[in-house]
């Protein structure tokens, strides 16, 4: 069985691996170079929130992957227990 960490490595890997998707999908035109497709207004203003929502997803995605990893390596770097600090003046950190 896998431990947290290693699953919570798997859930940062797959975080970037959308994140690059929805860089796919922002960086696709929204009018194509051809002239005879005629795009109604609605279609534009609906592309134009899908590339807007995909920006602000894959914002929202890379700031919780860096949460987590930092919450990852803070927790190696506190695995040691001071003896000298009770419960409560550990958990105030």
């Amino acid at each position: 069985m896998k431990s947290t960490e290693e699953i919570k490595l798997e859930i940062i890997n797959a975080g970037r691996r959308a994140v690059e998707q929805l860089i796919k999908v922002a960086k696709e035109d929204i009018i194509k170079p051809d002239p005879e497709d005629d795009i109604s207004a609605d279609r534009l203003k609906n592309a134009a929130a899908t590339k807007k929502l995909a920006i602000f997803d894959a914002f929202e995605i890379l700031n919780r992957i860096e949460s987590e990893k930092e919450a990852l390596s803070l927790s190696k770097n506190n695995n040691s227990v001071d003896s000298k600090q009770g419960f409560a003046e550990r958990r105030s950190k």
